[in-house]
């Protein structure tokens, strides 16, 4: 298994059987629980600390290691400094999943090993290669990059659409969860459009999901998976994931469309190996 940024997450709560957790605790999401977790602190490589998150990573995947899984994984996450793909293969799980979602400008990079991390996303926002590296017989994708070029450009003018929230409740939210007064005019410049101009928050957003559909494209071209899932959840903002009953229902919808693809693609695989497959 492989995976980056949520993919990372959601991977390594599939091989330490934690996805009924983490879907109990996405679904117990609202706003203000949401903004709970914006640690709002400037200067550190992020608009966030992003300690709050990190502790729920933690409390989901504890101590273990990538090398102690019951099969391989690999969480992909970008090297700042040379650009290259990082596949991190042993070590903590938890500091793994955390380098992989690091979303440069939201969460401040990680270090490992003497390499300052952040989203894989940056370099390969769908891992197949690496699956295939790791000796699967048949990969299987999860993409969720097929449908936001339309949302992506309705965020370079619409704040709420690329983050989910609208600004002003936002900045309002941090402040009362901080008890400290942000400055308004940096707060009207990260959320807040002027006009017609994005903020600096929708021109990340819309800059990153092109740049993310782009790359996937790319990389489909030249590796495609043996069967590729495409939920739509493009029209769902950044951070809602208030959201999240809406967008696991069209997971599953997702994989109901290729129930008949998933099942001849099975059925070959175990043709080809000699095989039993359930």
């Amino acid at each position: 298994m492989a995976g980056c940024s949520a993919g990372a997450l959601v991977g390594a709560c599939y091989l330490t059987r934690q996805l009924d957790e983490l879907e109990s605790w996405a679904l117990s999401l609202n706003k203000r629980k949401i903004l709970s977790y914006l640690d709002l602190h400037l200067g550190r490589g992020g608009l966030l600390s992003g300690n709050r998150i990190v502790t729920e990573i933690r409390r989901f995947l504890g101590s273990r290691r990538i090398e102690d899984l019951r099969i391989p994984f690999v969480a992909v996450a970008t090297d700042l400094v040379t650009g290259h793909e990082i596949w991190l293969r042993q070590g903590d799980l938890a500091d793994a999943v955390h380098a992989s979602l690091a979303l440069p400008g939201l969460l401040p990079p990680t270090e490992i090993e003497s390499r300052l991390l952040a989203d894989g996303a940056l370099v390969d926002p769908l891992p197949v290669a690496a699956c295939r590296a790791l000796g699967a017989d048949m990969v299987i994708a999860i993409n969720l990059n097929t449908d936001i070029i339309g949302k992506s450009r309705r965020a370079a003018t619409t704040v709420r659409t690329a983050f989910g929230f609208d600004p002003l409740t936002l900045t309002q939210g941090i402040t009362n969860i901080s008890n400290a007064a942000l400055p308004t005019g940096l707060t009207r410049g990260i959320f807040q459009q002027e006009g017609d101009r994005p903020s600096l928050f929708g021109v990340m957003s819309t800059s990153l999901s092109i740049m993310q559909d782009r790359l996937t494209r790319s990389r489909l071209a030249g590796d495609p998976p043996d069967v590729h899932i495409t939920p739509r959840v493009g029209h769902i903002g950044l951070l809602e994931f208030d959201r999240a009953k809406e967008a696991i229902r069209e997971g599953e919808d997702a994989v109901e469309r290729k129930r008949i693809e998933l099942a001849d693609a099975l059925q070959a695989m175990s043709m080809g190996a000699g095989k039993s497959w359930e």
